[in-house]
């Protein structure tokens, strides 16, 4: 299976900060609007490194069919080991958006010394009752997922039309190339899976260890900010920081451009702080 994968460094950076290792949400990809976010951090000095999921994007795969989230999680690592081996001397970071910051938070429980930082936006950690099947079809999902695990169940609306609150920016979203298989209903199966994804997350949030910012919408109705508020608080991590923007849905860079760029500079500051922490954490141990 072919996995397209990208990368962003500014021209003009002569030293960098760190790598930020990017994975976007179900239905996204790489590019397009999650783009912005790549650029954002890459001209604050650090090299970004970011991959389309399978059946996502350019990458190959039955579109938005997830049956196990394992392959998924184990491409990204594959990737972002190859890209921390070409830059080794630099601090490195996940970052995830919704169902990517479900599988960066996978990572980081799989690979617990290996990240200086993990960075979500809306995380998958639960998923919304106003966006989750129907009663009883939430209840028939196993039943469904073994007997037609490709059938597409019924969703209350498009995950677009209740991701980005700017309609310009929703209207920009349909118009990718790569956003035919995003508007369908999730397959019965992906639907199962993305659900043991959340309890597991849930489960095991508590040997996080990884310093951890959390920035979720207040009115997000994609993926439950209760869920997200409940790993921040069992999160072992001694370094943690949660931010909910009120008012906000779930993808922060649906809002409008002045929202985003506070949301910006939040995520730039806290890699900068941790970068240059992790820096002078190296120097001292070199000197010692």
């Amino acid at each position: 299976m072919k996995i397209f994968t990208q990368s962003w460094q500014h021209e003009s950076s002569n030293q960098l900060r760190g790598l930020v290792g990017m994975i976007h949400g179900y239905t996204s990809e790489s590019s397009w609007l999650f783009e912005l976010n790549a650029v954002a951090i890459a001209k604050a000095g650090f090299f970004i490194c970011a991959i389309d999921l399978q059946g996502h994007g350019y990458s190959e795969g039955s579109p938005g069919y997830i049956p196990s989230i394992q392959p998924l999680v184990q491409d990204c690592i594959q990737y972002f080991d190859a890209a921390r081996a070409d830059h080794p001397k630099l601090p490195a970071f996940l970052y995830g958006e919704s169902l990517g910051g479900a599988i960066a938070t996978l990572i980081c429980l799989r690979q617990k010394t290996v990240w200086n930082g993990l960075m979500l936006s809306g995380p998958m950690f639960g998923v919304s009752k106003k966006y989750k099947p129907v009663w009883p079809l939430e209840k028939l999902l196993p039943l469904a997922a073994f007997i037609a695990p490709t059938w597409r169940i019924v969703i209350t609306k498009p995950p677009a039309s209740i991701s980005y609150k700017e309609g310009w920016k929703r209207k920009m979203v349909s118009k990718s190339p790569n956003r035919l298989a995003s508007e369908k209903k999730p397959p019965a199966a992906t639907a199962l899976e993305l659900l043991k994804v959340t309890e597991y997350v849930q489960r095991k949030s508590h040997e996080l260890e990884v310093p951890l910012l959390i920035l979720q919408g207040g009115d997000d109705k994609v993926c439950d900010p209760e869920a997200a508020k409940f790993v921040y608080e069992s999160a072992g991590s001694k370094d943690k920081t949660m931010q909910i923007y009120p008012g906000m849905w779930h993808q922060l860079i649906g809002e409008p451009n002045e929202t985003v760029e506070l949301v910006f500079n939040t995520m730039i500051s806290w890699l900068e702080l941790l970068a240059v922490t992790d820096i002078a954490r190296a120097v001292s141990i070199l000197l010692m």
